[in-house]
């Protein structure tokens, strides 16, 4: 049996323990760990995320995506340290503590249904970015928790999740977060990703778009 401490919307613990499947029957909050692998594109100055497919085996969101790397905080760990432990477990990868870079802490709540069972997620949780560049035949997955792992775009991954067209259990204001943070890191080390910022509306965004090919075709509108 797994045993998690129970904790506070600041992350701190309450002192009380329980086991993991009566903390999502019951929905109590938890703390999680997630890292988000990324990695620079030079050739189009943009960025990717990796995200893993859960096995079909597994007791909640079977065969959807996911973060790249996540787990519960076991009683009595740190954030941390069940992160690199995750890495390593999940897609047989030894980061260093000085590798994981802390981005923002999050909290989520999902209430769904699996097997007949109610399941209620409640989490407070650690986001940390790893930067990496080994292709998914180099990881060595941990087939009771991962089907696969794949590559994709960091903006094309948020187009997915705004439209609802990708089945994944990742929280959507998390990754919205995310992207943010993946630009702000690329552009602290001297690599500024080549598209706008995010805080942009997609309409702002379609209206921009117009007006550079307008420009591009020589093309005078009269105001």
């Amino acid at each position: 049996m797994e045993y998690i401490d129970l904790r506070r919307e600041d992350g701190s613990i309450i002192g009380e323990v329980k086991e993991r499947s009566l903390v999502h029957r019951d929905g109590d909050l938890h703390g999680t760990s997630h890292v988000w692998l990324i990695r620079y594109r030079e050739d189009r100055r943009s960025a990717d995320v990796l995200l893993q497919k859960r096995s079909r085996n597994k007791d909640s969101f079977p065969g959807s995506y996911d973060i790249s790397s996540a787990g519960h905080i076991p009683s009595g760990a740190d954030f941390g340290d069940s992160a690199l432990r995750e890495l390593e477990e999940e897609l047989g990868i030894r980061a260093k503590a000085e590798e994981l870079i802390f981005a923002f802490a999050h909290i989520g709540r999902h209430e769904a249904e699996f097997y007949g069972k109610p399941f209620k997620n409640h989490e407070y949780s650690r986001v940390y970015l790893y930067e990496c560049n080994l292709l998914p035949e180099e990881m060595h997955l941990q087939k009771e928790e991962v089907e696969s792992v794949i590559w994709m775009d960091y903006r094309e991954c948020l187009s997915h999740i705004r439209k609802g067209d990708l089945d994944h259990c990742i929280f959507p204001d998390e990754f919205e977060r995310l992207a943010v943070e993946i630009e702000a890191y690329f552009a602290r080390t001297g690599r500024p990703l080549k598209e706008k910022t995010l805080a942009e509306t997609w309409a702002e965004d379609a209206q921009a778009e117009l007006e550079d090919w307008i420009e591009e075709q020589g093309i005078y509108i009269r105001q």
